[in-house]
């Protein structure tokens, strides 16, 4: 039986989001969650600017041997730009600029990282993925018929960022993920792992067409276990301690660097705009909006009514999406039919295929507990 609808009082993630669970004055999981595990320990005063200190010094300890104290992922979007601002100007660190092409660069992405580059003097390394090989892993996921089929650019970018790291011994990764924007995580049933190998290779084997034989892979015991404890790579993520406010941090961006602002998070990618402004609402339900309008909403950066208002229209006009839509295919070397089959097909979960969620489910909890990880997927 259909379960009634329901949308928090506080937040704006609903009933879309199954697992989603309400206490009686009608606050979902999601806020419950912010206020009671994440929001006590998530210190952005003097605390964490000591914590932050801490760690500045010893990156720059460790770079003092090497051409680069660090690296740092920058996509072209808001939150690794200012992040790269921050690194550079405020913590006076030396990064090596990493970009992987995945293919699907937006004109203004490119722009993005390229005045940021060079108003900074800094160097830029781009791993262009393997177009053909790129094509038929997206292919692949297309019919699958799983909500998320961006896991191909996802695991592209965890994995050649890790595997440079590991293969140039650089012990810090740097990147723009943060709590003030992201405290609310995707559902896993909207977006599940991008690096569960299990799900990946049974796709792989059943609805590739070519061999992938230089895609970059990265399993989830490779870059979370053996090269963050055995290697010692980690990832530090400054902007959480920190007060980071979006909007002001992209005004300060476009008026120190020429930088231009995007009409929605991740919309950096034109893939990720058609998936998720589109492939994804339309075909399943899901609307990441809801959660990422919730994380605005609890750090104080949004109302509850703005978001609403927002919501109550979708993230691309009728024009937007079928000049996306013929886009896609002509880039994938598909018709349109072929993709709208695609997007007609039944609908599948990640549950339906061999999957590792219990050892995701294990390690997250494990980081929770041991108070590494504040804010997990379920």
């Amino acid at each position: 039986m259909k379960n009634e609808y329901n949308i928090c009082k506080n937040c704006v993630m609903d009933t879309t989001d199954t697992n989603i669970t309400f206490n009686t004055e009608g606050v979902c999981d999601h806020c419950n969650s912010f206020h009671h595990d994440l929001k006590p320990t998530w210190h952005t005063d003097e605390h964490g600017r000591q914590e932050l200190e801490k760690i500045i010094a010893t990156i720059k300890q460790h770079g003092k041997k090497h051409d680069f104290d660090c690296i740092m992922g920058m996509s072209g979007g808001a939150d690794s730009s200012y992040m790269l601002h921050l690194v550079v100007k405020e913590f006076g660190l030396r990064p090596l600029v990493f970009h992987v092409d995945g293919g699907w660069n937006s004109q203004i992405a490119v722009d993005n990282i390229n005045v940021m580059i060079n108003k900074l003097g800094l160097d830029l390394y781009t791993e262009v993925i393997n177009w053909e090989e790129m094509k038929d892993f997206q292919l692949a996921y297309f019919k699958s018929g799983l909500p998320n089929i961006d896991v191909p650019q996802d695991h592209a970018f965890v994995a050649t960022l890790y595997n440079f790291a590991a293969k140039y011994n650089i012990k810090y990764i740097l990147n723009g993920g943060n709590y003030s924007t992201e405290c609310v995580r995707n559902p896993l049933n909207w977006l599940y792992y991008g690096t569960d190998m299990s799900q990946i290779n049974y796709i792989r084997k059943h609805f590739s067409t070519i061999p992938w034989k230089t895609y970059p892979f990265s399993s989830v015991l490779r870059h979370k276990f053996y090269l963050r404890y055995i290697k010692g790579v980690q990832v530090v993520k400054a902007l959480n301690y920190r007060p980071y406010i979006k909007a002001d941090a992209m005004e300060f961006l476009r008026q120190e660097y020429g930088w231009q602002p995007y009409p929605q998070k991740h919309f950096e990618s034109r893939f990720t705009r058609f998936y998720e402004g589109y492939w994804l609402p339309k075909r399943f339900g899901y609307d990441t909006r809801k959660v990422q309008y919730s994380s605005l909403i609890l750090t104080g950066q949004m109302t509850r009514e703005e978001a609403l208002e927002k919501l109550s229209r979708p993230a691309l006009s009728d024009d937007e999406v079928r000049q996306e839509f013929e886009y896609i295919a002509t880039k994938l070397g598909i018709s349109t039919d072929e993709l709208q089959s695609y997007l007609d097909m039944p609908l599948k979960s990640h549950r339906d295929y061999p999957n590792q969620e219990w050892l995701f489910n294990l390690g997250a909890n494990t980081m929770k507990w041991l108070g590494i990880e504040k804010a997990i997927k379920r």
